[in-house]
């Protein structure tokens, strides 16, 4: 209701100035996906076949837009466990049928103000602390008023509260899947454009009021600091890198007395369409606590987690003993094969550990290829973890299929 009553009152106040040279988009984007998932330890494989629709219209005038967007998603074969209804008998795929409001939002726009209130999305740097967790066909979009500011050539400063977090379980979502998650949540971000990237400091208080949702065990509050950029190093091959650290402690309510640190190294050479690159990312365990205290390592609710450990999905949520992730990649690129653009292969490799006590958690391969037809990308995806006597062999496989207007 909070963003129904911001953003109306925005309309109202902006209604004069929009009634002249109005300009209407449409919004438009279907997506169709297989997944199948077979998981050590369950009789039965996942299967679930999807379809989501999202649809809506932007109107603009001059500086001053309103934005309504809705989305429905559906699953036509449904054999799985979508994390709400029935028995974890088949492995979770976290794609529930759901219809909604998805984007609710009025904004106003300049070279160097931009400003949004309402239900909107919220993407920070790589989405490794803030995203919207597009894979999912539900999505994750924010209740919220953010500001972002270009005072000065390369330098923004992006702030935002957040009073509800609109979740990936949809209309159905329940205890600790809620549709929604309340609180006074505060993301703060500064970058600046130096000679050698762009340099982020950020810092995000996450403040959630559900007592049901981990008993406020994910509140917590991130500082830190990121430098993304790229080199060519001759001609043809360009190097890009990422460098990261934060520091982590419990906030508000939570709980849990603990600080725990991430840092993260990654680098990679293209050349002429070729890619190698690698990696270490650590979400490290809580300090000054015994081992195994759920929730006290470095933790990431608000993050797109599936683009980050592997597309298994087995680190969602930090374990108690912190993760380490020493990750490789190769790839190759064309930019067009017969009546197909955008061509590309990957292969991911993944080794985790623990970040206390020496454990080896396991290793998992994963590979992408995708392209674009006209306005359709397909891909094809697959992922294969191997436990070393942490949680289970699972075993992911996608086919999908995305159009927008």
């Amino acid at each position: 209701m909070k963003a129904f009553y911001a953003t109306a009152a925005a309309l109202a106040v902006a209604g004069p100035a929009c009634a002249q040279d109005i300009a209407l988009k449409p919004l438009v984007d279907l997506r169709a996906r297989f997944e199948t998932v077979d998981q050590d330890g369950l009789a039965r494989a996942a299967n679930a076949l999807t379809f989501r629709l999202r649809g809506g219209l932007q109107a603009s005038s001059g500086p001053l837009s309103a934005l309504v967007e809705g989305q429905g998603a559906v699953a036509v074969i449904n054999h799985y466990y979508d994390g709400l209804h029935g028995a974890a008998i088949r492995p979770l795929i976290a794609d529930p049928n759901d219809i909604a409001l998805y984007r609710a939002q009025l904004q106003y726009k300049t070279r160097d103000v931009t400003l949004t209130a309402g239900r909107q999305r919220i993407v920070l740097d790589d989405e490794r602390f803030i995203g919207a967790i597009n894979f999912r066909n539900n999505g994750q979009t924010f209740d919220a008023v953010r500001a972002e500011i270009t005072p000065l050539k390369g330098l923004k400063a992006d702030v935002s509260y957040i009073w509800s977090v609109r979740t990936i379980w949809g209309i159905d979502g329940v205890g600790a899947r809620q549709l929604a998650i309340s609180g006074d949540t505060i993301l703060a971000n500064l970058s600046y454009a130096i000679p050698v990237g762009t340099l982020t400091g950020f810092a995000y208080l996450i403040d959630e009021h559900e007592a049901i949702v981990q008993g406020y065990r994910l509140s917590n509050q991130s500082y830190g600091v990121r430098l993304a950029g790229s080199r060519p190093l001759s001609k043809v091959v360009k190097l890009s890198y990422q460098l990261s650290y934060a520091r982590q402690s419990d906030y508000r309510n939570n709980p849990n007395n603990y600080t725990a640190d991430y840092y993260l190294i990654d680098a990679a050479l293209d050349a002429r369409g070729a890619k190698i690159g690698g990696g270490y990312e650590v979400l490290g365990a809580g300090h000054g606590n015994a081992a195994g205290v759920a929730l006290d390592s470095f933790q990431t609710p608000l993050a797109t987690a599936f683009k980050f450990q592997g597309w298994a999905d087995k680190f969602l949520t930090t374990p108690p003993n912190g993760v380490r992730d020493l990750y490789g990649s190769v790839g190759y690129g064309w930019k067009t094969i017969g009546r197909f653009k955008g061509v590309s292969v990957q292969a991911i490799y993944h080794r985790f550990d623990s970040d206390r006590l020496s454990q080896h958690y396991g290793n998992e391969i994963d590979v992408l290829g995708s392209a674009k037809l006209g306005k359709t990308t397909l891909s094809v995806r697959y992922a294969d973890y191997r436990t070393k006597k942490f949680l289970t062999d699972t075993r992911k496989v996608w086919l999908q299929a995305d159009w927008a207007l």
